[in-house]
């Protein structure tokens, strides 16, 4: 898959992808976006001590490192999943600013994300283990994964990944949900908010990052 590095107005990169012609984030500002998407809409709404975070679409790493991040802050332990069929290259992943523009003393940590072995569960930090999964979510049955407390859906929007955006994905990913499990998108379609539903999510509408009126969030 061809992919560009691009800047986006909060001065963060994205990739854009040409045959898709879409970008991995909001071109109004990528970290921005997530800080507000998934750190302070779900994440941060998670009462637990220690949560097991699912990401549907891995991508830059972005979320995992403002992730790992907010672990250190908050010390609540953090067990992160994250699923992606195209992870980025080592030409990709190491010209990434995001630790140069939040902590530049994590640019070490933020390259582990990228370089650590998929398939395996790896502790970077004392508060943040990662798994990372190279294939492709329809194929994944997550039996030996543990329950989700958070989901970082995050796949590209659904004219461009419209078999990511089905009932049967969102069933399943409610079927490994704990109770009061938190679902965070950047997409309010209302296709998207309906399909949720009828597997058995409580959905709201809430304000979305910069750029963008609506965000939905999904309660089990």
């Amino acid at each position: 898959m061809e992919r560009h590095i691009i800047v986006t107005e909060d001065g963060s990169h994205s990739l854009f992808v040409p045959e898709l012609n879409e970008q991995y984030h909001s071109i109004h500002g990528a970290i921005q976006e997530s800080n507000h998407v998934f750190i302070d809409s779900g994440l941060k709404r998670c009462e637990k001590n220690a949560r097991v975070v699912f990401e549907i679409g891995f991508g830059t790493g972005l979320n995992a490192f403002l992730t790992l991040l907010e672990s250190e802050k908050s010390k609540h332990k953090v067990t992160y999943i994250g699923i992606e069929k195209y992870p980025l290259l080592p030409a990709e992943y190491k010209t990434l600013n995001y630790a140069a523009q939040i902590n530049s003393g994590y640019t070490s940590v933020f390259q582990q994300i990228h370089e650590c072995e998929w398939g395996r569960t790896l502790e970077i930090t004392p508060s943040f283990s990662l798994l990372k999964i190279n294939s492709d979510l329809r194929n994944e049955s997550f039996e030996t994964l543990p329950f989700f407390d958070i989901i970082y859906f995050d796949a590209f929007a659904p004219d461009k990944q419209s078999d990511l955006w089905q009932e049967a994905i969102y069933q399943k990913i409610y079927n490994h949900s704990n109770t009061g499990a938190i679902l965070v998108t950047y997409c309010a379609k209302g296709i998207v908010r309906r399909g949720l539903q009828q597997v058995g999510f409580n959905v709201e509408r809430i304000p979305g990052p910069p750029g963008k009126k609506e965000m939905l969030r999904a309660i089990k």
